[in-house]
């Protein structure tokens, strides 16, 4: 694989999981009974936690992490 297509799929593999992050916030949150604003809020706070390793491991396709 070249340089150029690894890095094009670590780019992808962190937004496919920012996309799953966000929408598995925003669906927990809505299902709480938050608002729109509260479960947008969940949803960005979703994706800051996610961990570089489990990034990485994902784009490598060794997801071992939690998910």
């Amino acid at each position: 694989m070249t340089d150029h297509n690894e890095r094009l799929a670590l780019a992808e593999a962190v937004r496919d999981a920012c996309i799953k992050a966000a929408l598995d916030g925003y669906e927990d949150a809505s299902i709480s009974g938050l608002c729109g604003e509260g479960a947008l809020e969940v949803a960005i706070s979703a994706m800051r936690r996610l961990r570089s390793e489990e990034l990485l491991d994902a784009a490598s396709g060794q997801d071992d992490g939690p998910g």
